[in-house]
């Protein structure tokens, strides 16, 4: 029976927006995870049959193809192809989905899933600027809009209506978000990000250049009072920029093998992908997916959610991972166990590798066996893939 292995797992340390990567060009920024993944696995950089790349924002600095200018900026030659994928804020961890694909059905040997996003350099709705001659000058077309009528297909609004349909008040969602901070900093002090995380040379602003190895994002000293004192993002709210993902500059890269590649490239396997799923669901509420997703994708894998001993589930929004745990039963002491995308940041299309980078790092570092992933899509979409840790 074919398997994919995942034989090495890389990502940058977060950047804020206009923090210590604004100086990176994305593409560069995703070669240097190109680089890293292939040359921690060891393996011959022709080797590689694919690179496949999310990336949201898919315009400027990012646009042109993006996976295909990052192989030409790494140490790939020429002669391996790239792909650039859209599937929101699951982009990567579908470039995942799509690389294990290709392995178990025997087409390719070795193949790159990898995600970038600067979004201070190219923001959050630098996709959304249409030709103004054509009406209505939106993705939301006619017909779209006759089925949905009325209705702005919104994140924000989509996370107020699951924190509204859960129960969840303001001071629970803010109680989760400093533990994501209180997780995220402690698992710095421990060093438990070091063998995930690329060094990149940054300018120490004294005109000497410094290595960027640590989350920026991660508010050290975060406090209940603090994120109390931010304001809610609609008036009568409970989602505020304290309880949500942060805006994050970043990139990550897994490689992905045969069981044959294993062999004849001598590669050690960090993790086996064991299942994984995509669903779609309501495209309103849209970030409810997940919860969804995780059922399928356990009756599936015929598993249960107590054999599966951690979870990372994307925190755009702190209602998302809350209702996930609800809805699932499962153990928040094994869910985000080193902090999530409200203190490490969300960099959009890199956030799926990104995660399975810390994913399968924390499963061998904890001597455990079985991990699940799993993140909110715009549209009603989710992906989830569990893997077992070698």
């Amino acid at each position: 029976m074919a398997e994919a292995y995942i034989v090495s797992a890389v990502r940058t340390a977060g950047g804020r927006r206009g923090g210590k990567l604004a100086g990176w060009h994305p593409v560069d920024l995703a070669a240097s995870t190109i680089d890293a993944a292939v040359e921690r696995a060891g393996v011959d950089p022709a080797a590689l049959d694919d690179v496949i790349m999310g990336c949201v924002s898919q315009t400027a600095e990012q646009g042109l193809h993006v996976a295909r200018n990052a192989v030409l900026a790494s140490i790939l030659p020429e002669s391996v192809p790239a792909v650039t994928i859209d599937r929101q804020c699951g982009s990567s961890q579908q470039a995942l989905q799509f690389a294990a694909q290709a392995i178990l059905s025997g087409t390719q040997d070795i193949v790159l899933a990898s995600g970038v996003e600067s979004m201070t350099r190219v923001p959050m709705g630098a996709t959304g600027r249409f030709t103004p001659a054509f009406e209505p000058n939106s993705p939301k077309s006619p017909r779209l809009d006759e089925k949905y009528p009325g209705i702005a297909f919104s994140q924000f609004m989509g996370a107020e209506m699951i924190a509204g349909k859960h129960g969840f008040d303001r001071e629970t969602l803010d109680a989760y978000a400093l533990e994501s901070h209180r997780r995220a900093t402690a698992a710095t002090q421990a060093g438990a990000f070091r063998d995930e995380i690329v060094p990149l040379e940054i300018s120490d602003g004294n005109g000497g250049t410094a290595q960027h190895l640590t989350d920026e994002g991660i508010r050290f000293d975060a406090s209940a009072e603090g994120l109390a004192g931010l304001k809610t993002l609609r008036e009568d709210g409970v989602i505020t920029a304290g309880n949500a993902s942060q805006i994050c500059d970043g990139a990550s890269a897994v490689l992905v093998v045969s069981g044959t590649a294993l062999k004849d490239h001598g590669l050690t396997p960090l993790a086996r992908i064991h299942s994984f799923t995509v669903t779609g669901g309501d495209p309103v509420i849209m970030l409810e997916e997940p919860l969804f997703a995780t059922d399928k994708a356990l009756k599936r894998a015929g598993m249960s959610i107590d054999e599966i001993d951690l979870y990372e589930v994307n925190e755009a929004f702190a209602p998302v991972p809350l209702a996930w745990l609800r809805h699932t039963g499962a153990d928040p002491d094994r869910l985000n166990v080193n902090g999530g995308a409200i203190a490490l940041g969300h960099p959009l299309g890199a956030s799926g590798t990104k995660l399975m980078a810390t994913l399968v790092h924390a499963l061998r570092a904890r001597g455990k066996r079985y991990g699940l992933q799993t993140m909110c899509e715009g549209g009603g979409l989710a992906n989830v893939m569990i893997v077992e840790a070698a």
